[in-house]
């Protein structure tokens, strides 16, 4: 059985602040080693519950933020970009589930560093007329090759958003949010046991759990962090402008969805 880890930063236990999730200060020198830690568990998680390959996507920022000399030498790690499937590259290596670790609230929502892909650029995504954040966007795209997301940590507020639309995960709160940059933690020893645990126990399912599937062609309704970035996107001529700040595009897929997405999140750095 071959396992996908997709780690992120904003989920992970003892992360509250902005600082600690960009590099350059020592906030996240110390930070990048608690994600490391919780891959760590999910790997070890992973292999007690049955794996026999295992891939880590790291999935936060530049994608490579977890020292490799950190992590689990049993497992192989995906960094570095740009790559296609972005949080989810490995997937087409025919994986049979995924477990999505450090992850967190969409974007407006009430959780610890609330955003969806890129804080500057979305303020809310919809496909097909429902709102998806990370885990949905990228559970959905995992989903298109047939793998469904077993797994997958982080505070109580991503926890209540994605459990309807993914019945059969096995979620493990290491935290809870009081606020976009404060909350309650486990320590990350108690949090690392958890995830370690959670994963175990899910990885003999993984068989048992339905992908997520959205049917395409895929209307997708953004609504951008300004209108100036609206203006931007548009510049796409199949991107149409439906009000002063949001817009819309249709995609054959949800690859195609995620994919344009991601190109959208690049074009925003122009007006940083």
């Amino acid at each position: 059985m071959k396992i996908l880890i997709s780690v992120d930063i904003e989920g992970v236990a003892g992360v509250y602040h902005a600082e600690q999730v960009r590099p350059g200060n020592p906030e996240f020198e110390r930070a990048r080693r608690l994600m490391a830690a919780e891959a760590n568990a999910a790997i070890a998680g992973a292999f007690d519950g049955g794996a026999a390959e295992v891939y880590v996507n790291d999935s936060h920022g530049s994608f490579r933020n977890m020292p490799p000399d950190l992590l689990d030498a049993r497992a192989q790690v995906i960094q570095g970009k740009p790559r296609y499937l972005s949080m989810v590259a490995g997937v087409e290596l025919g994986v049979d589930g995924v477990c999505m670790i450090g992850y967190h609230s969409r974007a407006q929502g009430r959780g610890i560093l609330a955003h969806t892909i890129n804080s500057f650029a979305f303020a809310r995504i919809r496909l097909n007329g429902q709102e998806l954040g990370e885990m949905g966007l990228y559970g959905a795209l995992a989903g298109a090759y047939g793998a469904p997301v077993i797994a997958a940590s982080g505070d109580d507020v991503f926890i209540a958003e994605h459990q309807p639309l993914f019945p059969q995960t096995r979620f493990v709160q290491v935290k809870r949010a009081t606020g976009f940059s404060s909350g309650i933690s486990l320590s990350p020893e108690r949090a690392c046991a958890a995830i370690r645990e959670g994963v175990a126990q899910a990885v003999p399912q993984a068989k048992a759990v339905a992908p997520l599937r959205i049917a395409g062609p895929i209307t997708v309704d953004l609504v951008a962090q300004s209108p100036a970035l609206a203006e931007l996107f548009c510049q796409w001529p199949t991107l149409e402008r439906t009000d002063g700040d949001a817009l819309r595009f249709t995609a054959p897929d949800t690859e195609s969805a995620v994919r344009m997405i991601n190109c959208l999140s690049a074009m925003s750095s122009m007006l940083r």
